[in-house]
This record gives C-alpha cells, sequence and structure tokens, in this order.
C-alpha cells in the first residue's frame, strides 16, 4: 500500500495562494452625499400622522378641464366606467376639434385643429352611449386672423359647432405666445380682431375657458432660485425672456380680453397660473364678475398652503370649478384627499410639480358642493343634471 504523501508548503508561497483565493464580495462605498442631484433625493417621509385617503368623491362632481382624443365605443365604454367608480358625472372634453401637432424646428407650440366633423362624430358618439356624461367644447383655428373673410368665416363655423352640440369654446395657451396671423405676426390674447368669437359665445350663452401662458417660473433663469426648475430640466419648458412675450404682459392681456368683454362668461384656467398668489386672484374676481376659475393641474399650489387656501375658497365658493386636465383615473384621489381632508403631510403624485408634501383644506360641505358641480351646473350647459343632488 502506497505510503501517503505529505505536501509541505513553505509559508511564503501559502501567503501567496492565499491571496490569489477571491475574496467575498465587500459591501459598496456609498457615493459623497454632497454628490446626489436634488432630482434623486425624495427620501421617504419618517412621519407617523392619521391619513384618510379618499378614492371616491364625497359627492358626484363636474370635470370642467379634461382633454379626450380619437374616441370610439370601447373607449367611451371604459371611460364611463372609470368615471363612475370615482363618482364623475360629467366632464368637459375641451378638445372637441381635437389637433394634430406640426412640425416646429423652434420647439414652439404648433397645432392644426381637426376638420369640424371630428367634433360632430365625438357629439354623435358620447351622446348615444353616455348622454350628458361627456360634453364638448370646440375650438377656433387663429391663424388667419387678418385675412379680410376670416371673421365671419370664423364666427360661421363656431356657430355650425355650437348647433351640432359643441357646449362652449376652449382657447388653447398658444394664443399670445406662438399662434401668428397671416402675416406672420403675434396675436395677443386681447387682440380685438377676435372680438366677434367673444361676442358669439356671449350671444348663445356659452362659456369660454382660457388658458394662458404657463407657470411664471418658466420665464426666470434656470437657476437654484427657481422653483419649478425641476420640471425645466425635465420637460425643456423654458421660454427664453429674449424670445419670448413676459409672463406678465401674457397675463395682463388675458384679464384685459375679459374686462372689454362683460357680456362673455369666461373660465380662467388653472387659477389663471395665480395659484401662489390666492390674493391677486382674488382681487381679480371681486374686478370682474364674468369670470370664474378651475383646479386643473394646480392642486400643488393648494395643497401647501392649507389654512390660507380655506379660507379662500370659502370666500370664492361660487367661482371656482374642479377640474384636472391630464385624463389618469389613479390621480383624481389625491385631488379628492386635498379637498376633503384635514391631513397633514402627504405626497403629491408628479414631483416636478412639487418637491413639496400636501396638506388637506377640509373644505365645508356648502363649499365642495358648489366646487365639485354647482358652479358648473351653472355655466356649462348639456349636462345631465340628474346625476346630481338638487341642492
Amino acid at each position: 500500500m502506497p505510503r501517503p504523501i505529505l505536501l509541505i508548503v513553505p509559508l511564503g508561497l501559502a501567503a501567496v495562494l492565499a491571496a490569489q483565493t477571491p475574496a467575498p464580495p465587500a459591501e459598496a462605498v456609498p457615493d459623497d452625499p454632497s454628490k446626489i442631484s436634488f432630482m434623486e433625493y425624495d427620501p421617504p417621509s419618517t412621519l407617523v400622522v392619521p391619513g384618510h385617503p379618499v378614492a371616491r368623491a364625497k359627492y358626484p362632481f363636474v370635470d370642467v378641464h379634461s382633454h379626450q382624443f380619437e374616441l370610439d365605443e370601447a373607449k367611451v365604454r371604459q371611460l364611463v366606467a372609470d368615471m363612475d367608480a370615482l363618482n364623475l358625472g360629467a366632464m368637459v372634453n375641451l378638445s372637441g376639434r381635437g389637433f394634430r401637432r406640426l412640425e416646429a424646428p423652434d420647439g414652439k407650440f404648433r397645432f392644426a385643429l381637426r376638420e369640424p366633423e371630428y367634433l360632430r362624430a365625438n357629439i354623435a358618439l358620447t351622446e348615444r352611449l353616455a348622454p350628458g356624461r361627456v360634453v364638448h367644447f370646440t375650438n377656433v383655428d387663429f391663424s388667419r386672423t387678418g385675412a379680410p373673410d376670416w371673421p365671419a368665416a370664423a364666427v360661421a363655423e363656431l356657430e355650425a359647432d355650437l348647433d351640432a352640440g359643441a357646449r362652449g369654446l376652449k382657447i388653447y395657451k398658444g394664443l399670445g405666445m406662438d399662434t401668428t396671423d397671416v402675416d406672420g405676426q403675434r396675436i395677443a390674447v386681447d387682440d380685438p380682431r377676435l372680438d366677434a368669437i367673444w361676442e358669439t359665445c356671449a350671444r348663445r350663452g356659452v362659456p369660454v375657458l382660457v388658458h394662458t401662458a404657463d407657470p411664471a417660473p418658466f420665464w426666470q433663469p434656470k437657476t437654484k432660485d427657481n422653483e419649478r426648475l425641476y420640471e425645466l430640466i425635465e420637460t425643456g419648458r423654458y421660454r427664453d425672456p429674449a424670445q419670448n412675450v413676459p409672463w406678465e404682459q401674457l397675463i395682463a392681456e388675458q384679464h384685459n380680453l375679459f374686462r372689454r368683454n362683460p357680456k362673455t362668461q369666461f373660465i380662467n384656467a388653472h387659477l389663471g397660473w395665480l395659484g401662489n398668489d390666492l390674493g391677486r386672484l382674488g382681487k381679480l374676481l371681486d374686478e370682474l364678475p364674468n369670470v370664474s376659475t378651475e383646479i386643473g393641474a394646480v392642486l400643488a399650489e393648494l395643497g401647501r398652503q392649507p389654512r390660507f387656501a380655506r379660507d379662500w375658497f370659502v370666500r370664492y365658493q361660487d367661482r371656482v370649478m374642479f377640474g384636472k386636465d391630464t385624463w389618469a383615473p389613479t390621480e383624481y384621489p389625491y385631488y379628492f384627499r386635498v379637498l376633503e381632508t384635514a391631513d397633514d403631510y402627504f405626497p403629491y403624485y408628479r414631483r416636478r410639480h412639487a418637491f413639496w408634501k400636501l396638506y388637506g383644506l377640509d373644505l365645508p360641505d356648502e363649499v365642495l358642493r358648489k366646487l365639485y358641480y354647482g358652479n358648473a351646473l351653472r355655466l356649462v350647459p348639456g349636462i345631465d343634471r340628474t346625476r346630481f343632488p338638487s341642492d
């Protein structure tokens, strides 16, 4: 039987062999905390307080600021099912004529409206499947402003759309910022050449929802002092003051439009981009009884000032309506929670709009009913009123 071989390894060689053996992986060394981008820094809150998420609105409500495109029977049926789950009694589709985005080498907002048949088909479809649940506003193409035949042609088309069942007019934000006339000149929001449009809406008793400009910080330098810097980085919606009409000028033109047409009922979209200065917005409403407003896409502004905003809603309870803007059913509960509860410090659904947390306004029932449906039923024709309390 062979004798076992005893292998003696010198200490030096043992050390070399040990060094060649892979060591277990060490834990990664964390990055220098000072190098963390503010866009990444979003730590979970350690605050422990009672919370009351609201999945369904307390009262049936009207969303006066929605956008629906390329509807067909299946989409409408799904839309109505989603509305029922939220207690959304009726919505206003502001994009009744739809639009096609055009090539824009300068990066500015350009579009072309679809033919009137697009609007008529959508009205027929929604009235067949869900009468009074989805009402449509029409839109006007201002690009032919300045042509000799334009005012009469534009009014005739608007009248035809209203005769076909459109319940109001939506003005896109391109007016004032990017839309030009037949001579390539910017059309001001309060351009008197458009007066026949507003006069027609007043005569027909339909509201005009006007979106003017964007949030004011979009015109401010992209520095650490810009409250919307995150959004400017993420979306590229910066408006270089050297190449764009100043924000204050656009807002002044809008307010002048309201003043010059006292018989027309205007809905100032997005709280007129004054959600961060409700006192200024209140003064506008005090001055102009023909102006109302809505809260689409500005929930974050309200949720960071719960006490002042609550008092403001109580004071202007007859002038504010519910709006959401982007159709996303999962985002509506954030609105319900801000409006209906007194919850503390809860997150918003889109961080680029707000790096802060929200607080509930706990609005009184009387105010909530007007915000959710009362004011909209007074201003917007064609809504199925049987779906709302008679009060």
